[in-house]
């Protein structure tokens, strides 16, 4: 059940000391959401902490304070978890242990339809991002948005809606661009360093893989598959694969398109998009994932083959 934003500002408020974290593989809106309340809880005179499995993607290097998310829970007597972005608690790796058995509050903050409510407070919101529901609780603590924090929420509001191009951008979501816009964000920067500006690898990767898109089920659903052979051979890390489930998406009667990411042999990291006719979060949650209606994600185990007939095979009872 959801807690109101008064609760969740009111301890926000309330705390001394906090540690953040997100999701394993992070993405802009996780970094972004979970970074700005750092940052925001800092200006606020508290002890604060940003925590992630993985380290931050190489490309959103150009924002200083990426520097700061630590890979390791630093040592200090803290009084609240923050979750950001995260549908359900396994995603945050090895500190999912840490937050689920945290005697003191934790908060859960997500935009996933798939969430359950893991935090002992809650306040999941169906929207485009994590950091459109992050620029309202900050604002609602009275906590400042510096050009840094603007920053850091615009990069998330921009990579998780597709550049405002999603079915699930609202007329709020321009409205806390618009805020975003004139607390100093660098929309043009953002935009350069996260679609456009890429490592010769991350295009060579790109045309092959792209180049073997397999089409089933009427040519309705398309696979693509990034092996740890080619990214080994083209010198690419899993981070350079993001965005790559969109492509296979702009081809004529593709309604659902799939990527599987070759973790080790016999496991893959599989992600969905859709064009609206199917709900590929009840797919992911048929395999133990979930995520968003046009945007969800599990993990599958076995052979190549196999997966791609077992995702085959769910895609269609939702055709």
């Amino acid at each position: 059940m959801n807690n109101t934003i008064e609760e969740i500002t009111s301890e926000l408020n309330r705390a001394r000391c906090v540690a953040i974290f997100c999701h394993a593989r992070p993405d802009g809106d996780a970094l972004g959401s979970g970074l700005a309340l750092c940052l925001a809880l800092e200006r606020a005179g508290k002890t604060a902490y940003m925590c992630c499995e993985d380290a931050p993607p190489e490309k959103f290097a150009f924002l200083p304070e990426m520097q700061r998310v630590n890979r390791q829970i630093p040592n200090a007597e803290y009084d609240l978890l923050v979750s950001v972005d995260c549908a359900d608690s396994a995603r945050m790796g090895v500190f999912s242990k840490f937050y689920n058995k945290f005697k003191k509050n934790t908060i859960n903050i997500d935009h996933h339809i798939s969430n359950d409510g893991y935090g002992k407070l809650n306040y999941v919101i169906d929207c485009s991002a994590s950091c459109e529901i992050m620029t309202d609780i900050l604002l609602k603590a009275g906590f400042e948005i510096t050009k840094e924090i603007a920053d850091l929420l615009m990069l998330g509001l921009t990579t998780d809606s597709g550049n405002f191009t999603h079915q699930d951008v609202t007329e709020n979501t321009f409205k806390v661009a618009g805020y975003l816009r004139s607390k100093g964000a660098d929309v043009n920067k953002i935009n350069y360093y996260t679609n456009v500006r890429q490592p010769k690898a991350r295009a060579l990767l790109f045309g092959r893989v792209m180049s073997c898109i397999r089409f089933c089920l009427d040519e309705k659903l398309a696979f693509i598959v990034i092996s740890e052979k080619d990214m080994k051979e083209l010198g690419a890390d899993r981070s350079l694969t993001e965005g790559f489930v969109d492509f296979p998406l702009t081809v004529d009667d593709v309604e659902v398109a799939a990527s599987l990411l070759e973790y080790k042999s016999g496991q893959y990291k599989v992600s969905l998009r859709s064009k609206g006719r199917v709900n590929v979060n009840s797919v992911a949650v048929s395999f133990g994932g979930g995520g968003h209606v046009l945007a969800s994600g599990c993990m599958l185990f076995g052979e190549l083959e196999e997966v791609i007939e077992r995702l085959t095979r769910a895609v269609s009872l939702n055709l």
